[in-house]
């Protein structure tokens, strides 16, 4: 896939997405792509705003455009989406026309609910939802097909729990990851070092510079943790960790296409769940190839 190609660089925030919403393992699933014979599946876990935030249906659109890919976005908010009012307030596209008075003053307004929805997704049943989407997903995919997982802000956290040894299951009496590859962009609210111990799968990761979400500095935790890891003698699979700049939090699904340096980010990120090349690390194009 081309990165410059226009679906990241105007359509990300503007454009009709072509992909159909299904039931697809007890969850509504935004499906699009190659449904004959797909190079590998691609699992979506969106941020907070979920499919009604129409960027994270396009950007399933992207990365199924070279036709080799089978790109799920379930729903696993399950109906209850952050609304996006409260998008445009917290990641809006252009930082720049929001004042710090508007800013403030629509955090107010928009907290109440927000924490009331944090009550209502709270982490054991939200990762539940997740890894039971997963289980029946692994557990229906030929053992020939690859899946790969991405996940975006509140999704990139159980992307990279996907990929951990605590969540291998039974199958054909073997132990088997639930999926075959993990991308995490911006990950927020992350448990550390819980949520990244003992990965068996490759782990790709985008760090934002400029994040306040998800500090920069979470990167050298996580590598810290791997480190000790295979100080102890643990096999730590294949690693890419991609810094960006300005990567204000959100920049892989809410970045102002205006600005160069945002845009970059965007087209960088798609890039980096398909190719993966500019950090030395193939990602999930390398780690879906058929054995």
């Amino acid at each position: 896939m081309d990165p410059s190609c226009e679906c990241v660089k105007g359509t990300v925030h503007k454009g009709q997405p072509i992909g159909k919403d299904e039931s697809l393992h007890g969850l509504n699933t935004y499906v699009v792509g190659n449904r004959t014979n797909p190079r590998g599946i691609v699992v979506i876990y969106s941020d907070i705003f979920g499919l009604g935030l129409v960027n994270n249906k396009l950007i399933a659109d992207a990365y199924a455009k070279s036709g080799e890919w089978l790109v799920y976005l379930p729903d696993f908010f399950q109906g209850d989406p952050v609304g996006l009012k409260f998008a445009d307030v917290m990641i809006p596209v252009d930082v720049t026309k929001q004042s710090t008075l508007g800013k403030y003053t629509g955090m107010l307004a928009g907290m109440p609910s927000f924490l009331m929805w944090m009550t209502r997704h709270k982490e054991g049943p939200t990762n539940k939802i997740c890894m039971d989407f997963l289980q029946a997903l692994r557990r229906a995919t030929p053992s020939n097909q690859k899946i790969g997982m991405t996940g975006m802000c509140w999704g990139g956290k159980y992307a990279l729990r996907a990929g951990l040894e605590s969540n291998m299951i039974e199958l054909d009496g073997a132990k088997v990851p639930l999926v075959d590859a993990v991308v995490a962009l911006h990950p927020s609210n992350l448990a550390l070092p819980h949520d990244v111990e003992k990965p068996v799968v490759p782990l790709s990761i985008g760090w934002g510079l400029e994040d306040q979400n998800t500090n920069i500095e979470q990167k050298s935790i996580v590598e810290t943790a791997h480190a000790s890891e295979q100080k102890a003698g643990r096999k730590i699979p294949e690693m890419q960790h991609k810094v960006y700049k300005p990567g204000r939090h959100g920049f892989a699904v809410r970045g102002n296409p205006g600005d160069p340096e945002e845009r970059a980010c965007l087209e960088d990120s798609v890039t980096q769940v398909l190719d993966g090349s500019s950090g030395g690390c193939e990602s999930i194009r390398l780690f879906l190839k058929t054995s």
